[in-house]
């Protein structure tokens, strides 16, 4: 039976819609955000859901707050997210990387939009996935997912509420204002208990808890909720199993290697791709996003030309899928990267590729690639 207030049934929506009612499914009870084209559509949506599933949603009076927010609601206890564009994201920076070091599971939703500074607000880019890697400070990990599809919107939000939860870490979904306003067909399935990951809960007692003790030897120290009677102190600062600040060289090394380690070691369990006609091709697109929609036509069109063209949909960008990557290598005679921006993760495909040919399709952003543009390149890496 479904919880109070969700959904379930096949609905006509945009994407921005289907993220919400995926947070919502997923158990996300708090919103806090700053309206931003072309996210503000979600932001509107937790308005009216979060009330019918006795959620809170809260506008903030700005990024940089939102962030703070759904940070102080985590450790409350309770799913978060907040949604953004471009110079929101921008804001949120400092604060992500709070919540990395904090270990604060929430998700982010970014609507990219085409930059810099205030860009064209309502038209599509793809500008921010460097950003989305690297955009705090210091030495860490993140995970970041990317819809193609309105159906991925809503799925890959649980999936990011999933691996938020199991990790204890902010999780990213960069979505494209393409897939954020088209609208199509979603299922909304019956959520089972086995559909939705929760964090750890503290097996010790009260007294005994100390918040960043990995109990269970696998990376991720279980999480006590604020105001239930456990002992513990968390700061921004390198800190000991405490939690407490310890300024030495030797408390970083064994914090930022546990960090990154519980993502790095991971990546086989977090990163999910979907590959079309790659079994035998010579020439493979990697394309994520709406790009990757628009790249299975160039590849049809390709393959009735007689060139084996196969695409590989990147659904997790980081951590990045570079394994599969280097596998395709091994046969592959080119690789291309279409990207709504001029050139960011052709980069990572060319790193992995070993020396074989990559080649990047940039676009400025305001509209999508033309499926054409994407074929000739195709055509002209099979000469």
């Amino acid at each position: 039976m479904a919880e109070k207030g969700t959904l379930c049934g096949e609905y006509f929506m945009n994407g921005d819609t289907a993220c919400a009612e995926g947070a919502i499914s997923a158990g996300c009870r708090f919103f806090a955000g700053y309206p931003i084209t072309p996210a503000t559509e979600i932001a509107e949506r937790m308005a009216d859901r979060l009330p019918q599933v006795d959620g809170t949603y809260i506008q903030m009076e700005d990024e940089m707050a939102s962030m703070n927010a759904i940070l102080g609601a985590s450790w409350a206890g309770v799913k978060a997210m907040t949604s953004t564009s471009g110079p929101g994201f921008s804001l949120m920076m400092e604060n992500l990387g709070l919540g990395v070091m904090l270990e604060t599971p929430c998700v982010v939703v970014n609507i990219q939009r085409a930059g810099p500074s205030t860009g064209l607000p309502t038209m599509v880019a793809q500008a921010d996935m460097m950003q989305a890697r690297w955009g705090a400070h210091g030495s860490y990990e993140i995970i970041a997912v990317t819809p193609s599809s309105i159906q991925e919107m809503f799925d890959l939000t649980i999936r990011a509420f999933n691996l938020s939860e199991k990790y204890r870490v902010p999780v990213l979904v960069m979505a494209d204002e393409a897939i954020g306003h088209m609208s199509e067909k979603l299922v909304i399935p019956e959520i089972k208990p086995g559909d939705i990951v929760n964090r750890k809960k503290p097996k010790v007692s009260k007294d005994e808890y100390w918040p960043y003790v990995d109990y269970d030897n696998d990376l991720v120290p279980p999480m006590a909720v604020a105001g239930e009677g456990y002992h513990f102190h968390t700061t921004g600062l390198t800190h000991d199993e405490r939690g407490y600040p310890i300024m030495t060289a030797e408390a970083q090394d064994k914090l930022i290697r546990r960090l990154v380690g519980k993502i790095r070691l991971n990546h086989k369990d977090i990163i999910t791709l979907k590959e079309f006609r790659t079994e035998d091709a010579d020439i493979i697109v990697c394309a994520y996003g709406i790009t990757a929609r628009i790249s299975r036509l160039a590849i049809d069109q390709a393959r009735e030309n007689g060139i084996k063209a196969g695409l590989v949909q990147l659904q997790t960008v980081w951590p990045f899928a570079e394994e599969r990557i280097r596998e395709l290598a091994r046969h592959a005679k080119a690789f291309i990267v279409p990207e709504i921006n001029m050139g960011q993760i052709v980069l990572e495909v060319e790193r992995c590729a070993g020396g074989v040919k990559t080649v990047s399709v940039p676009h400025p952003g305001g509209t999508v690639q033309q499926p054409q543009m994407i074929l000739d390149a195709i055509r002209e890496a099979a000469r």
